[in-house]
């Protein structure tokens, strides 16, 4: 069973992203600020729970979360930035938006640049171990699924609905057929080089 926070004494924030990988679409984040000692046997780490239950945990944490928030950094910004920043800035991004000013930030992951004055702490594969950084990791992976999605209406040929972005096969095949799209990152593609690392043929 996830801890709900690793304490007590102050209101804190579990914050988690998705989408660092992708080869098009943005990078989102969520902020969450659950009840005391609040659990649900079915959260866990978004990536090990299946698309049914992240999304019935998503309304369930959005309607019993004391405070969250999601955000996003668009494919232009992580150009801009480069993706780790745009990560930091997509968390920084949802801390801002909450409705209850935490008091401590529990960050998934190794590394974490502020924007503001309240602590935090990271927490290598936090959403495995801490609720509100698990709550968090579901709101950004379902936020930014349902966005691929909408996505692949306006562009079927990548298949985005299936693959959300990242680098399947069929995506790869579909950017050495058609091109790249407005939502691809092109800093992850810089070069014939470096697109031949991905196996496009």
């Amino acid at each position: 069973m996830l801890k709900t926070c690793s304490q007590y004494e102050l209101i804190e924030a579990g914050c988690d992203e998705a989408g660092r990988g992708p080869l098009a679409g943005p990078v989102c984040a969520a902020a969450v600020i659950l009840p005391p000692r609040w659990e649900h046997p079915l959260l866990n780490d978004s990536k090990k729970m299946s698309e049914k239950n992240r999304f019935l945990l998503r309304e369930i944490i959005q309607q019993e979360a004391l405070a969250w928030a999601i955000e996003m950094v668009s494919p232009q910004e992580i150009d801009q930035i480069n993706i780790l920043n745009a990560s930091f800035e997509a968390m920084n991004r949802a801390v801002a938006q909450l409705k209850i000013t935490p008091q401590l930030l529990l960050i998934d992951g190794n590394r974490f640049r502020t924007q503001g004055n309240i602590p935090y702490q990271c927490v290598v594969k936090g959403d495995g171990i801490y609720a509100n950084i698990a709550a968090a990791s579901v709101l950004a992976k379902t936020e930014r699924d349902l966005y691929m999605t909408r996505l692949d209406l306006e562009y079927p040929q990548y298949g985005w609905k299936r693959n959300k972005g990242y680098p399947t096969r069929e995506h790869r095949q579909a950017i050495a057929k058609y091109g790249l799209s407005p939502y691809h990152r092109r800093s992850f593609h810089q070069n014939d080089k470096q697109l031949s690392l991905f196996d496009l043929k």
